[in-house]
């Protein structure tokens, strides 16, 4: 079924096709951030991807939000040429309204949010398609730019949390204030479990009103010193979700406060030799040769539309909030990626792509 839509009116560029405003990059060796052109004729994706989808919604972007997977991806030169053709708008979290819609129930006007897979039209272009599974409906009372944190942030701590922790169990979560952190925070807590989360000094009041029990300076602590200290008082942990990736011992620290059966969920990660050499030994290392006790698991996040559908109902019950640390006008998309680079955000760092 088709549907009328704002995306008919929209102007076409020199192919007849349709166009759009878009970020494009078509090479990244001075970082993306500086690799960054704003095109007003850009192409629209094509909707639907072939004549027989029946699982795509055409949405028109309202927010973006930014991840460090946009540019550590892009960043891996010809490696990313492979996966994603180039001129490409960059990241996958979004927010809008349905445009057009080849799936039962969503129609033109809906609000949704979610995350696309990666490829050459990101959510820093005016319109992108969206898959069933990665596309949910953004319930009433909670905005637009709430729904677009969500994305990857949220569904990475839910799938990281839900199916390994039940309630009651302790949770440790480290890298409390960052754009997993705060997410997996509020949902270990909706789960009914007791945290605690590292962050700095700075953010602790942050972590704690996300409901966080106990917060470890990680600045002025030794993290992995003060969990085995718990762990000697009997307080020990069912699971471990890392969104930082330091200090680098936490790993194998981690068989000295994680209880029997503990699993040790990493999230933190980056794409280069060194990295999947470490997930690899972690992995695969037994512990006579090294390798830890506890279970293991590098969390790469699936898109799931019953996921995203749960996140936002908590969210609408006032069970989980977004943690949005700043808002960027879309003509200072290169500089929200700058200040994604940087690191310490509060939360996530979102662009306001259209009204």
């Amino acid at each position: 079924m088709s549907f009328r839509s704002e995306q008919e009116a929209a102007p076409a560029n020199k192919g007849g096709s349709k166009s759009m405003r878009a970020w494009l990059s078509s090479s990244v060796q001075n970082g993306l951030e500086n690799s960054l052109s704003l095109s007003d004729a850009a192409p629209q994706p094509p909707f639907p991807t072939s004549p027989n989808a029946k699982d795509e919604v055409l949405v028109k972007v309202h927010y973006a939000a930014l991840n460090p997977v946009d540019y550590k991806l892009s960043e891996l030169g010809l490696a990313a040429r492979a996966v994603i053709p180039v001129p490409a708008s960059p990241a996958l979290d979004f927010a809008g309204t349905v445009a057009d819609s080849r799936i039962e129930g969503y129609a033109p006007g809906d609000r949704v949010f979610g995350r696309i897979d990666s490829g050459r039209f990101g959510a820093l272009g005016e319109y992108l398609v969206a898959r069933r599974a990665g596309v949910a409906r953004v319930p009433e009372g909670v905005g637009l730019d709430e729904a677009a944190a969500i994305g990857t942030a949220g569904l990475t701590a839910y799938q990281s949390i839900v199916p390994n922790a039940r309630p009651g169990d302790r949770v440790f979560v480290n890298g409390g204030s960052g754009g997993t952190g705060t997410f997996s925070i509020q949902i270990a807590k909706a789960l009914g479990c007791s945290v605690v989360a590292s962050c700095s000094a700075a953010n602790a009041d942050l972590c704690r009103s996300l409901g966080a029990d106990e917060v470890i300076d990680y600045k002025t602590q030794d993290v992995c010193e003060v969990l085995r200290a718990r762990a000697r008082d009997g307080d020990t942990f069912a699971l471990v979700v890392d969104s930082v990736g330091s200090p680098h011992n936490l790993y194998k620290a981690a068989d000295d406060f994680l209880a029997p059966g503990g699993k040790f969920v990493q999230v933190a990660g980056g794409f280069t030799l060194g990295d999947i050499g470490t997930i690899t030994s972690r992995a695969l290392l037994p512990s006579f040769l090294g390798g830890s006790r506890h279970k293991y698991q590098c969390m790469l996040s699936k898109n799931k539309h019953e996921d995203f559908a749960r996140i936002a109902e908590w969210m609408a019950e006032g069970k989980v909030k977004a943690v949005i640390d700043e808002t960027f006008a879309y003509k200072d998309a290169p500089e929200a990626y700058r200040k994604l680079k940087k690191g310490h955000a509060k939360g996530k760092i979102l662009v306001k792509v259209s009204e």
